[in-house]
């Protein structure tokens, strides 16, 4: 019973957010069903996004979404390096890097990742950073909102 209840909610909150982002010339427009619904979850966290610029002449291009437990990246590429990481930080220079949480080893060709933050609380950083540990330097970051 309780998982009816949450469906309901979920189908409610998407219902909601159709609404408030729909076309005011097409009011019973359907929300495609291709389309992932969103929704607020009791105990959930908001997402936050931001899109992958290059930095210092490397090329680095995509989406991070960050959430409580999760950053993923979609559409995502860069240059590749001999030794790159995905960080959350509170900036993009190498002082921000060192003092900010690694997730993991990233593949500079893959266009979906995804990384699992632990340890961390995710919603204090304000940037996904690619970043080259064996070069030290910065390839790109996403600031997030």
């Amino acid at each position: 019973m309780r998982i009816k209840a949450l469906s309901g909610a979920i189908l409610v909150t998407v219902g909601i957010a159709t609404a408030a982002c729909g076309s005011s010339s097409n009011n019973n427009a359907q929300p495609a069903s291709s389309a992932a619904p969103i929704a607020t979850v009791a105990g959930a966290s908001a997402s936050r996004v931001g899109t992958f610029t290059g930095l210092n002449d490397k090329h680095v291009s995509g989406t991070a979404t960050v959430t409580a437990g999760t950053v993923v990246l979609t559409g995502f590429s860069s240059d590749a390096g001999p030794d790159l990481h995905i960080y959350l930080t509170d900036g993009t220079e190498e002082s921000a890097v060192s003092a900010g949480k690694e997730l993991g080893g990233v593949a500079s060709d893959k266009a979906s990742q995804t990384f699992t933050v632990s340890g961390a609380d995710a919603a204090k950083y304000t940037h996904v950073v690619i970043h080259c540990d064996k070069a030290k330097a910065v390839f790109g970051a996403a600031s997030l909102s």
